[in-house]
């Protein structure tokens, strides 16, 4: 027995009930939970560079294990990475922990010059990006490394090449070309790419740079792409999978899907087709179109709600919303018109369904500073509840409304061919009443008023931050208000004065005795502290000034570009920001790509006048513009498109 003494410390941790937990039961759970999240199986983007952004908290629950999982939302962000040499760069001393700045900033003598410095920012960028990063996805601007935060295959290059045709950069476009040349789609085979985001950034900037360029081997590159991709729409509603891998073919299996990643393909796959003249891509846009147009909305005033079941097309819940995971869905109602040349009567009542229960239910507006913005809903109408969380990702909005007004004849419908009372005859009784209230007023008003009063409320998250950058998301003040519920009693109360929420709002910004203003006296508060370079504030003034030629749009567009200058420009590009309630902002190591794909080019354009007229051209969600097409008579009758 001696010669077995080594197994005595084994039986007596076997024996020992609290060392048995201990030392085996607790390391093997330890062990098998860091493979499960490390596994073959789980995709390798992470949640950050989403381009819908982190979800509520209703959808943590929804989460289903597939993909990354939502980050938590009630802790602190996590620190960021050492910055010093940013932060002296910025004009502050390490040991000045707030700087308070002159508010607004110093205009610029004329919006040319405004422009140029937003070309130059983006050249500094993307040189950034192409010394450190390419031909890897973006930028670590901090640590002058990079990130393959998708596929590997260079989605920043991709993303940014419309921009620097736009901007006449045709030595920096040729260069990206090179890397274009190179592209075969090639992963991994335990690794899938998101569908959504790949369409978007990729096959979107291809097809962009193609139509602006004519050049070939962006048509060649994109077809290769749109090919590879095509396994997600092998459902039974033809709606799309989350994820696929390019070159097996496999995809992912979860059944269930978000708005924003179903329905924001369809313009990308539609001018696939047009250009190629391949009929398969034409029908993957179709098929997703026929299963959006056949769901049942009839409980939720028109409006697609945030999931929907890819077998049966049928939406899953009833939580409305324009923000996360569903934004998208509805800005492609009226660009697919538009795009086609306004020939697609069906999906133009769509919008009209959608943007009808925005305006009625969906948009709030606080009791004091009468700051708009579009709340989320849960629930069937007219028992819904709003959840007063103001997106950045929300602030799209805007820009939709201010497209509508500036490309459709809003108040005389029937030259569309569009009975607007009809819109409601397949709704509920709830639905059909929101359409009679709506028909009070005239509609292009509305939707001005809309655009107007929500555009003013997202530049007012930014104008009121020590650090001139929006919160990601901020919770509005609880007595918030119907929108609509205000406007009637304005009506009622004989129209006097501008309309409620449109109005220019009033920074509260901060002073050497008060850093942070009073949550009261703002009207909310910081939820996500995070600045992560988004375009849909600016996107939405761009869209917002086409519509009205005034320059209050413009100013604060100027406004917010001094701000993200000044805030998160490093040494070899721009950096997020983990904390916007202070100057300098406390910035992180990220670059996302449409920092260059979009918010510098909306920039650019709103300072730029007439480059990209609307009714000629129409932007992707990634902001990429595809032209105004239509159908010649031989298309049709190879697509099968009705006459």
């Amino acid at each position: 027995m001696a010669a077995l003494s080594f197994l005595r410390p084994t039986q007596n941790i076997f024996s020992n009930r609290g060392l048995f937990l201990r030392y085996i039961v607790l390391p093997v759970a330890v062990i098998t939970l860091l493979w499960t999240f490390t596994s073959f199986s789980a995709p390798d983007w992470p949640q950050d560079y989403l381009h819908w952004g982190p979800p509520h908290e209703l959808a943590e629950a929804d989460w289903d294990g597939h993909g990354p999982p939502p980050p938590p939302h009630d802790g602190p962000p996590p620190p960021p990475p050492p910055h010093k040499p940013e932060q002296q760069q910025h004009g502050a001393s390490p040991t000045v922990q707030f700087v308070i700045h002159e508010f607004p900033p110093a205009r610029p003598k004329s919006w040319e010059e405004a422009a140029e410095r937003v070309r130059a920012a983006f050249v500094h960028g993307y040189e950034g990006y192409e010394k450190f990063a390419h031909p890897h996805d973006e930028l670590r601007p901090l640590t002058d490394s990079f990130a393959d935060s998708f596929n590997g295959w260079g989605v920043t290059r991709d993303d940014s090449l419309d921009t620097m045709l736009l901007m006449n950069l045709t030595d920096m476009f040729d260069r990206a070309m090179l890397g274009v040349k190179e592209l075969t789609f090639e992963m991994q085979e335990f690794k899938r790419a998101p569908f959504f985001e790949t369409t978007i950034r990729h096959l979107g900037g291809l097809l962009s740079a193609y139509a602006l360029s004519k050049d070939p081997i962006l048509l060649e590159k994109a077809e290769d792409l749109g090919t590879r991709l095509s396994p997600v729409f092998n459902t039974t509603s033809g709606l799309a999978l989350f994820d696929v891998n390019t070159v097996t073919g496999v995809t992912g299996m979860r059944l269930q899907g978000a708005l924003a990643e179903i329905a924001s393909c369809q313009l990308e796959y539609m001018y696939l087709g047009k250009a190629s003249g391949k009929v398969e891509h034409y029908r993957y846009a179709d098929n997703t179109w026929e299963a959006l147009k056949n769901a049942n909305l009839s409980q939720t005033g028109g409006m697609m709600p945030t999931y929907f079941n890819l077998n049966t097309g049928q939406p899953v819940d009833s939580r409305l919303s324009v923000g996360a995971m569903a934004d998208s869905g509805h800005e492609y109602l009226i660009k697919q018109y538009l795009m086609t040349a306004k020939t697609d009567k069906t999906v133009l009542e769509m919008y009209l369904r959608m943007t009808n229960h925005v305006l009625t239910r969906l948009i709030h507006l606080t009791p004091e500073r009468q700051i708009m913005y579009p709340a989320l809903t849960m629930g069937i109408p007219p028992h819904d509840s709003a959840t007063r969380v103001f997106e950045h990702l929300a602030c799209f909005m805007p820009g939709l409304f201010a497209l509508g007004v500036n490309q459709l004849p809003l108040d005389n419908l029937a030259s569309l061919g569009v009975d607007f009372l009809s819109l409601a005859d397949d709704l509920n009784d709830q639905g059909k009443e929101e359409l009679r209230l709506l028909s009070n007023y005239k509609l292009s008003d509305l939707h001005r008023w809309a655009a107007e009063g929500m555009s003013e409320g997202c530049a007012t998250l930014y104008h009121d931050q020590p650090s001139g950058l929006s919160p990601d998301e901020v919770s509005m003040a609880t007595d918030s208000v119907r929108w609509f519920d205000a406007l009637e009693a304005w009506r009622l109360a004989g129209n006097h004065g501008p309309a409620p929420g449109t109005s220019p709002v009033t920074p509260v910004r901060p002073t050497a005795d008060k850093i942070r203003p009073e949550i009261k006296t703002r009207e909310y508060s910081l939820r996500r502290t995070n600045y992560e370079l988004r375009p849909e504030a600016v996107e939405a003034l761009f869209l917002t000034y086409r519509m009205t030629g005034d320059e209050r749009w413009r100013i604060h567009a100027w406004n917010i570009f001094v701000a993200l200058e000044r805030e998160t420009k490093t040494k070899s590009g721009f950096a997020s920001a983990s904390m916007v309630d202070r100057s300098p902002a406390q910035l992180k190591d990220s670059m996302p790509s449409f920092v260059l794909a979009e918010t510098f080019k909306y920039l650019y354009l709103i300072f730029k006048d007439d480059v990209l007229p609307l009714h000629e051209w129409v932007f992707n969600t990634e902001a990429h513009p595809l032209p105004v097409w239509n159908w010649s008579d031989s298309e049709k009758i190879r697509f099968g498109i009705p006459p």
